[in-house]
């Protein structure tokens, strides 16, 4: 498939006007399109647009903030997870060959990390790069049609951080972690174990390390998000919004079988980008998180 530019018609979904305390007053669920087969990982640029993977058609999409949709990249080594580096560069969970990229504008990829000591990742899921660079990611273990391996090399399914061309594993107490975000200041890093239906928060030290490990809520996610009020979002059955107490403050009903994961995006970081099944849709927030 080659790339192409789809304008796209906005459609509004009659009936889910959104009353929340981060919602804007009003505001109404918008489907940009559903023509995908599962989507995932939307990560903002520096202008917010917004970049998304259709992980089994291996795929990365843009959507402009002039509302165009496009494919960014194909084939995007079945790409998971993203986020934006401070640096422009867009960092990838290559799922297909358990691998960490950095993938530039022009779509040449350098491979950051591809092994843990001299074993293969079970396959890197989700990421979130510090203010200082530091790039964290979690790496659980979900078979793919498209492997010809059935079983995981590595029997810990972890935590890590990527630094300087040396992986770090971080944290191996999970059952299957997953979302990952951290808070705008580089304090503080938020992690899913979505096997045990728990968020844990934990302080980033100086030097990247982790420590003060504590639960957070006692609910899984597969992807997250943060606002500028340091408000956490989890996804799954929707999105269920958690103040920074970790007292749930809101849900937010969407019409497809799974919301795997969202981000802020727009020129004024004020619409929720939500990748859920084969569908993504936008939503008119009343916060927005911080460039």
């Amino acid at each position: 498939m080659k790339n192409y530019t789809l304008i796209v018609l906005l459609a509004t979904f009659t009936g889910f006007a959104v009353n929340a305390q981060v919602v804007e007053s009003g505001a109404q669920l918008q489907l940009i399109a559903d023509h995908f087969k599962f989507t995932e990982g939307p990560a903002a640029d520096a202008m917010g647009n917004v970049f998304f993977t259709d992980q089994p058609n291996n795929r990365i999409w843009k959507y402009g903030t002039d509302g165009t949709l496009s494919v960014f990249m194909e084939p995007a080594g079945r790409a998971n997870g993203l986020y934006f580096d401070r640096e422009g560069y867009l960092i990838a969970c290559a799922d297909e060959h358990y691998e960490l990229w950095r993938i530039g504008m022009d779509k040449q990829v350098q491979k950051l990390a591809v092994n843990y000591k001299d074993s293969l990742f079970n396959g890197p899921n989700d990421v979130w790069v510090s203010p200082s660079g530091m790039i964290y990611f979690t790496d659980p273990y979900y078979q793919r049609d498209y492997w010809t391996r059935t079983s995981p090399k590595m029997h810990n399914r972890a935590l890590y951080v990527y630094n300087d061309g040396r992986v770090t594993r971080l944290d191996s107490q999970f059952k299957q972690p997953n979302g990952i975000i951290g808070t705008p200041d580089g304090k503080f890093l938020y992690v899913a174990d979505i096997g045990d239906s728990k968020i844990y928060r934990y302080a980033i030290q100086a030097n990247g390390t982790l420590a003060d490990k504590q639960l957070f809520a006692s609910q899984g996610s597969d992807g997250m998000t943060i606002d500028a009020e340091g408000n956490i979002y989890l996804t799954g059955k929707g999105i269920d919004v958690y103040n920074p107490a970790g007292q749930k403050i809101e849900h937010i009903d969407i019409p497809a079988n799974w919301t795997a994961n969202v981000c802020f995006g727009g020129p004024n970081r004020d619409l929720l980008f939500i990748t859920a099944s084969e569908k993504v849709f936008i939503l008119k927030m009343a916060v927005k998180a911080t460039h």
